[in-house]
């Protein structure tokens, strides 16, 4: 059985202010992200891991590479634990998107739409079940460690537990997050969710 680490990047200050990012280039970790990164590796120090994988954007990068020098590995970077593509919506603020009828259609029924000029919910969730597919057959029978985003690791946990893609918006996936799926090609099993067990917890946002 392989098992998955599934470890969304720390925060930024994108996130503070509440903007999609999607792929936007030079969003990095701020001060209290790279703490977060910190308490990631310090969580995951005694876990005998075999690898870890990244995304190829700076925040996951900056993330995962704690974690690896912690184990003395090499962050592998692979374009399928890639973020969301939000096209033209990129850059903008959530509050502003959220008056427009098309936001309603991405929280409540995503599987119908697409960002314009970028992803559909579909092809985010291929592309990101067969990495991890690749990741699990590479390396079988060890504990790897996958470093994406939230959606990505959203609609892949909704995959492997058979759920309509529709709802993977009802999954919470927190920054520094673990999630962990054990997978030996029969029956998937979702060990945890959104585990912020190493990170400190102000009152008022569990999981925010």
């Amino acid at each position: 059985m392989t098992t998955l680490l599934l470890i969304r990047h720390a925060t930024n200050d994108a996130l503070k202010n509440q903007l999609i990012v999607g792929r936007l280039p030079g969003v990095h970790l701020n001060e209290e992200g790279q703490a977060q990164a910190l308490a990631v590796a310090e969580r995951l120090a005694e876990v005998d891991l075999t690898a870890v994988y990244s995304s190829p954007m700076e925040r996951a990068l900056e993330t995962a590479r704690p974690l690896a020098a912690r184990h003395g590995l090499e962050v592998q970077i692979h374009p399928g634990l890639h973020e969301v593509d939000c096209g033209r919506w990129s850059g903008q603020p959530v509050e502003r998107l959220r008056r427009r009828r098309l936001w309603r259609t991405l929280v409540m029924c995503p599987s119908s739409i697409r960002f314009p000029g970028g992803e559909n919910a579909w092809e985010v969730q291929t592309r990101m079940v067969a990495a991890l597919e690749e990741i699990r057959v590479t390396h079988p029978g060890k504990t790897v460690a996958v470093v994406s985003h939230a959606d990505p690791i959203k609609v892949a946990v909704a995959h492997y537990l058979g759920l309509p893609l529709d709802l993977f918006h009802r999954l919470k996936v927190a920054p520094a997050s673990l999630t962990v799926l054990a997978l030996d090609g029969a029956v998937p099993q979702l060990v945890r969710l959104n585990d912020i067990g190493h990170l400190p917890c102000p009152q008022g946002r569990w999981g925010a």
